[in-house]
Order: structure tokens, then sequence, then C-alpha cells
């Protein structure tokens, strides 16, 4: 079957860039109608006046969502459009710059009278209770202009600059210029020779930049450090911990858990070191297939089909969703010049649709991949129906529907197999698993060491840190080179959202868990699934979570999670 590529269709956003730079003209006009009509006059409305404010702050918010989406998916399929992201930055900032007033004003309000507004806000309780929350880290509304209006000038120029920086970076291979994508995709390969060109193409490209990327990290750690003290956050992670709508407590206890429970891996890349029959195994060695794998090429039209068959078996809702997805331009599917790397479901607007990028390679990993952002695209999709301002979902959940999918994917797919390619298939799972799970709260150490450390850091201070932390997880089973000490530097994440990571784990740990009561309920688990997705971040994690039984402040809850992780390893033993 030939192997076709899909592109995304923005038309459902923007006919072209002639008619979002109309919607630009005419939302600074609306902002600041909005602006004239309601600033300094909160504490005069009634609840229903109060009412029709919010309504229209939020259908306000969402013509400037479309059109910051349009921007950022053209960036994001052509780099070279950097110029029109940031134009379009600008002139959104400026209409956002009309709606400051609300949450300054708002939470300005005298107590009985805010809390008059949210006891009678509606569908949008939740939303206002959350403003109220945020209030004491809120500044002046002087000031929150002058920090929206340099933005685009200040630590966001600089992660631009690093994504529009890598999207150029070729990594030099067998005669071949590769993207970031590509070159990675080959430490996958089933030659070690393979794997280990391919790590030392990426760190020798990585070393050519890294006092370029060390810089740009140590302005980001500083912009961290200045923000939270401006705010007044009591530690580098309340800003986080808060827009994920957890706590700290939490938080730790989390990772404390997975800190305990690392033997796992090393136990895992132990036994994997044995079936490759290597005497040692190295990091470029992690993703190494197994002898039992048999390197089946898994074409974008074949993972399509696989994917469906997955859906349509657990959700009609989920089934129709990646149907349209697949068929009316939401994904834009392989690595091209000048394309942005990794995967993303960007949820767009409720009066279009999510898209979502891909860089599809035709390796097994691809499919789950795919799985994990169709995850996200459904979550998203389901979650239109509480609204724009309720649709945004922390990212303590927001993992959740994605890691599910591929739990999903992983059950379909391993009862159809013979025992070496369920061992292959185990592995690969539990190797994902541990990515999501204790890779990214060694990310989550790793920043934690990395922005509590004073002054600016050298490269080699950040390279130490960086090796100390993976070294805790691989323990004796896995050496780690020189060359993997500077790793750190293409990791997106540590320079556009510090902090990020944890919820990874934290979506990870959380779907084992509501995988287990999936498998214990059967289908009355289904609709309960779908309400929850539904919800969006309407309700807290916690009353969300609720829906299945459990509790994210309860101290065995995280235990639920690893538990199920070590039944996958006991499972491939048992195999074994």
């Amino acid at each position: 079957m030939q192997d076709m590529k899909s592109l995304w269709d923005l038309t459902p956003l923007f006919k072209d860039k002639d008619s979002l730079q109309v919607a630009i003209k005419k939302s600074i006009e609306n902002t600041k109608r909005f602006e004239e009509k309601y600033k300094d006059k909160l504490n005069a409305l009634s609840p229903k006046e109060f009412f029709i404010l919010v309504e229209t702050y939020e259908n306000n918010c969402e013509d400037l969502a479309r059109i910051m989406t349009y921007a950022f998916l053209s960036f994001a399929a052509n780099t070279k459009e950097g110029a029109f992201y940031a134009e379009c930055e600008m002139q959104v900032n400026k209409a956002q710059e009309s709606l400051l007033f609300f949450e300054v004003e708002f939470n300005a309000l005298p107590k009985e009278l805010q809390e008059q507004f949210i006891q009678q806000g509606g569908k949008y309780t939740y939303f206002l209770e959350l403003l109220s929350k945020n209030a004491k880290h809120q500044l002046t509304l002087p000031e929150e202009k002058i920090l929206l209006k340099t933005q685009p000038v200040g630590v966001d120029a600089f992660k631009r600059l690093f994504d529009e920086h890598f999207s150029r970076i070729k990594f030099k291979f067998d005669k071949q210029e590769l993207s970031e994508e590509e070159i990675l995709s080959f430490l996958y390969h089933k030659d070690r020779e393979t794997r280990k060109k391919a790590a030392q193409s990426l760190s020798l490209e990585l070393n050519r930049n890294i006092e370029f990327l060390t810089y740009i990290y140590n302005v980001v750690r500083k912009d961290l450090k200045i923000q939270s003290e401006l705010r007044g956050y009591e530690s580098l992670e309340e800003s986080r911990h808060i827009s994920n709508q957890t706590t700290q407590k939490s938080v730790d206890l989390m990772v404390q858990t997975i800190d305990e429970n690392v033997k796992i891996v090393e136990e895992y890349y132990n036994i994997k070191r044995e079936l490759l029959s290597y005497d040692k195994l190295y990091d470029y060695d992690r993703y190494a297939p197994l002898p039992m794998s048999n390197n089946e090429v898994f074409n974008y039209e074949d993972s399509k089909k696989i994917i469906l068959d997955t859906f349509k078996g657990f959700s009609t809702k989920f089934y129709e969703i990646a149907k349209k997805a697949f068929e009316e331009g939401w994904i834009d599917s392989h690595p091209r010049d000048n394309k942005r790397g990794g995967a993303f479901s960007h949820s767009g607007v409720a009066s279009a649709h999510p898209y979502l990028l891909l860089n599809h390679t035709n390796q097994r990993r691809d499919v789950f991949t795919i799985a994990h952002e169709l995850g996200h695209t459904i979550h998203q999709n389901l979650s239109y129906s509480v609204g724009y301002l309720n649709s945004d979902t922390p990212l303590t959940t927001a993992e959740t529907a994605s890691v599910f999918a591929e739990m999903l994917l992983f059950e379909n797919m391993k009862d159809s197999l013979k025992k070496e390619e369920k061992i292959a298939l185990y592995a690969g799972k539990l190797e994902d698993i541990f990515a999501t799970l204790f890779r990214q709260n060694v990310f989550t150490n790793f920043e934690r060491r990395i922005h509590t450390k004073e002054g600016e850091l050298s490269t080699e201070e950040i390279n130490t840190i960086w090796q100390d932390e993976n070294q805790k997880m691989f323990g004796d089973s896995v050496v780690l080179s020189e060359n993997y000490r500077l790793w750190w530097s293409y990791i997106p994440h540590f320079i556009h959202t510090p902090f990020y990571c944890y919820a990874y784990s934290y979506g990870q740990l959380l779907v084992m868990a509501l995988f287990g009561a999936y498998r214990e309920e059967g289908k009355s688990f289904i609709p309960k699934y779908e309400k929850f997705l539904s919800l969006g971040g309407s309700q807290s994690p916690k009353d969300l979570v609720a829906i299945f039984g459990l509790d994210i402040e309860d101290k065995d809850f995280w235990k639920i999670g690893i538990n199920e992780v070590r039944l996958l390893l006991e499972e491939l033993k048992g195999i074994l």
C-alpha cells in the first residue's frame, strides 16, 4: 500500500492570511469596546450582568486563540514563518491589553461581592474560583500590561530562537544531512554500530552549539527567578503547581514514590542486556530492538488502520473523532525541512477542531505516538462542550487521555502476537512507560537542582547534574557515555515550560490506575471515562478523579500506578 502523507487544512480557522488580518483588526476593536464598557465598573454589576460580561470575555479570548492557533501552526509547519508568527503575537498582545483589567479588577472586588459572582457564575463558577486563588500573585494592571508588552522580546524571544535554531540544525550521518527527528530515530535501529554513530552525530552537533544552548537555558533560569520574585511565589515550582491545580505536597509525594521504585528500571535493563547478549549496555543501546523483534515497518496507512481499529473496539466516540482527524485535514504527518520536530495536538477552537503535528518515520513507536496525540485530540474535542474558558485542562490530567490511548493500543496489539513478538511488544511498552514516568521524573529532579543553583551555570555544571540524575535511574544497568552529558540541551520543555515534565509522570501513574479499573469494570467504565474527558478543566483534578472512586490526596494513590508498572514487568518475566 502506498504511504500517503497528511497535511493540515487551516481553512476552518481562516481562508488565508488576508482574512486573518481582518480578524485581528476586528478583535482589537471588540476588545477595546469591552474595556470601555466594563473597566472600573465591575462592582456596579448585578450577577446577571456579570455573567454576560464573562460570556463576552470568553468570546474575545476564543477569537484571539483562533488567530494565534493559525499563526502557531503556520510556524510549526514552516519555521521560516517566524516573522509572521511574531507579528501576529504583537497584534494579539495589543488586543489582550484591553482584556487584562478583567482579572485584576475581579480579584480586587470586595470579598462578599466576589463570592456572590462566583456562587451565581453558573458554568463559570470553577473558572472564577481559580481566578480568585491566583489573586495574591497578580500585579497591578499597569505592571501586567508592561509584562505583556515586553513578553515577545523577553524570554519568549529566546524560546522562539531555540525552536528556529533546532529546525535548521542538520546532523551528518553517512554522507546525509538529517533533521533532529531523523537522527533520533536511528537510536532505535537494530544495528548497534548505526545507533552508536547516530548518538555520536547527535552529540557532535549538540557540542558545536552547546555554548549557545547553555546561554539560552541560563536566560530561562533567570526569567523564572524574576517572575517568581515579582509575583511572590513561595518556590520556583509554585506557579506550575497552581496552573496544574495541584499542591507541592502531592507532587513531592509522587516524586518520592517514583524515586523509591527506580529499581524497576534497573531490573528491566539488566534483562534487556541479557536478551541482547551484551557485556555492557550503553546509552545508545537503550532503545535497541530485541533479537526477537521483527523490525516490522509501520507505514502511515498501516498505523492509521491499527489505531482506528483500536478506538472502534473501545468507544464509538473515540473512533469517530479519530476518523475525522485522519480524513479532514487535522494532521501534518511526516518530517520535512523547516518543520518543527516532535509531536503535539493543539486544541485549536471549538468552531474548528484540534490539529496534530507528527513526524512519522515508519516505526512501531510512531504508531504509539499517533495514539498518544490522538488521545489528546479526543480529550480536546470532547471538552469543547464546556466552553473555551473551561476546556483548558491542567497538565496533571491533560496527559491522561493520551497515555490511556497508548494502553488501549498496547492491549489491542498484544493479543494477536506470538510469544517472541509479545516479548518485543512488552519491552517496547515498558520502555515507553519508563520514558513517560521515570525519565520525566529524572527531568524534574534535574530541573529542581538546576533552578535552585545561584548565578549563571557553566555547561560543565549542567552536564554533571544531568549525568548524575540519569545514572540514579539506570543504576548499574546502563553505562552513560561522555556524549550523553550533553543531551539535556535538546529537550524543549526545559526551555518552553520549566517544571512541565512531572505532569507526564502524574498522568502516567493516574492512567495505570485507571486502566486497572477499566480491566476490572469493563464496559461500565467507558461512560465514566467519556464524562471525565468531556468535563475538560471545568472541575478540579481531585473532583474529576473522584468519578472513578479514586483520591489523588491519598498517600497510597501513587503506589497503585507503580504496582501496575511492576505487574507489566512481572508479566514480561513470566513470558520469558
